[in-house]
């Protein structure tokens, strides 16, 4: 069932996003509604439960408290692209 929906938005932003649809082929309720769509999944997705295997897995891996991800990760990609 469809419903009307009032948004108050910047002029330009409307026109961009009118121009947007155009050249896609779709009307602007459309892009809004597939938009809203992937914002629902979005969220389901980060709701969603662990699987059995990654639970199992989750704190295999002990470091150091030291450890530091960024420079160890600069210094495998120095490495790699020397």
């Amino acid at each position: 069932m469809d419903t009307k929906l009032t948004l108050k938005l910047d002029k330009e932003h409307i026109n961009k996003a009118k121009e947007y649809a155009a050249k896609q082929k779709t009307s602007l309720s459309a892009l809004v509604e597939k938009y809203f769509a992937f914002l629902s999944d979005t969220e389901a997705d980060k709701k969603s439960e662990l699987t059995p295997v990654v639970k199992k897995l989750s704190g295999v891996i002990k470091l150091d408290p030291d450890f530091d991800l960024k420079r160890e990760k600069a210094a495998r990609l120095l490495e790699k692209y020397k």
